[in-house]
């Protein structure tokens, strides 16, 4: 493929990209609002229909890496398409589940190719762009997911409530043949320019940056899952709201996550360190102010906002630290972070529940998140302190992790 014939893909290819995500993120999240319909219609009680959520997290982040790190021989678009297969293949079976077992397998089946799918997709955005473009191309991707929080699963919930859930797994089937003709068209065959193999892919969990990467993916977004998985109680029980607000809130949080990933992409091209230790202190602090304004109407409309921005902000910088620190072996560290989100998500949850059932309640949530979130501040200086002593004692300039060599 030519340089020229790349460039005229390029917008196509990361809009394919992008319908992907927004396909995968939506079969994720859209199961939460059809919980009670599947419940009744499997004859199962709520909270073993919820298990449908983390059964879905735990094949993300175990199945990921693992799927990764075998395929690692396979070009990148013959991967991509391969992934969406499975996802297509899960969504048909859920769609047509007779039971609640054959339900959750379907739901792992297409988690399997959740984690590959945005670690190699980041892999595939970053080569499509010049080197100062990478982490932008990353948050174009990423897109897709807050789009899917915006759109996707509202339009599922409803459809799914109007002609049964099994609807809603039918329409993702079809986002994700779309998605599957949109990667055959659209995506170029990129060479690989590093063939890997399983020993050279796991080898990069000896690397202490990358395990530092993955601690500032798993604390610096904990705080946001530890807090927002409880918003609907916060919003109604600590600041007065009716149930009827919690939606149109939301989607505000969701606008801010557009935004704020769109804003992350071109900090972290701008300088990726810097950046998000500035990100991480401003999603602390609303985190932390958000104790005082969940009192206030007004001013807590107006954090959820923020809180939006900042929490969206971090994702595409910390996909692409990983990527910058995993030399030889990117398949398995960008699908490793994936899993990272995942833990952090399912943490978070775990974590906000326990301060309110067994710690301080409801109200302190958003400072037990901002104490995460700081900790995963502190890795990342940690982090980048080991940057600055690395370029010293090689008597070269500290680069920041910006270029990637993939």
């Amino acid at each position: 493929m030519t340089a020229e014939t790349a460039r005229n893909k390029l917008p196509l290819a990361l809009i394919a990209l992008l319908i992907s995500a927004f396909a995968i993120g939506t079969t994720e999240f859209v199961i939460m609002g059809i919980l009670p319909d599947v419940a009744n219609d499997l004859h199962v009680t709520l909270s073993a229909a919820g298990l449908l959520v983390t059964g879905y997290a735990l094949g993300v982040a175990i199945g990921g890496p693992v799927i990764t790190a075998f395929t690692g021989r396979l070009s990148r678009k013959s991967l991509l398409f391969s992934l969406m297969l499975i996802f297509i293949a899960g969504n048909l079976l859920a769609a047509v589940a007779p039971s609640y077992s054959i339900l959750m397998a379907a739901r792992v089946l297409a988690s399997f190719a959740h984690g590959t799918f945005f670690g190699v997709g980041s892999i595939v955005a970053t080569r499509l762009v010049p080197r100062d473009k990478q982490a932008s191309a990353i948050a174009m991707m990423f897109a897709g997911l807050t789009l899917a929080n915006i759109l996707g699963v509202p339009i599922g919930t409803f459809v799914g409530q109007m002609w049964g859930w099994r609807s809603t797994f039918w329409v993702v089937t079809v986002l994700g043949i779309v998605s599957l003709v949109g990667i055959a068209a659209w995506v170029p065959r990129i060479k690989n320019e590093e063939v890997t193999g399983f020993r050279q892919e796991i080898r990069v969990l000896r690397s202490k940056q990358i395990l530092l990467a993955l601690l500032m993916t798993i604390f610096g977004f904990g705080g946001v899952f530890t807090a927002f998985t409880y918003i609907a109680p916060l919003l109604t029980d600590i600041t007065g709201f009716g149930p009827g607000a919690v939606t149109p809130i939301l989607l505000l949080f969701g606008i801010g996550m557009t935004l704020g990933n769109a804003a992350g992409g071109k900090l972290a091209d701008w300088r990726l360190m810097p950046s998000i230790a500035g990100m991480l202190t401003l999603l602390t602090a609303v985190l932390a102010v958000f104790t005082l304004t969940s009192h206030y109407k007004i001013a807590a409309v107006i954090n959820v906002l923020i809180w939006g921005f900042a929490a969206f902000t971090i994702v595409p910088a910390f996909q692409m630290r990983v990527l910058a620190k995993a030399k030889g072996s990117p398949n398995i560290a960008s699908a490793l972070n994936i899993s990272s989100f995942n833990l952090a998500n399912a943490g978070g949850a775990y974590l906000g529940g326990w301060v309110i059932d067994s710690g301080p309640g409801l109200g302190s949530l958003p400072w037990v998140a901002a104490i995460v979130t700081a900790a995963g501040l502190l890795v990342t200086l940690l982090s980048w302190s080991l940057d600055k002593r690395e370029a010293s004692s090689s008597g070269g300039s500290a680069q920041h992790g910006q270029s990637l060599s993939i």
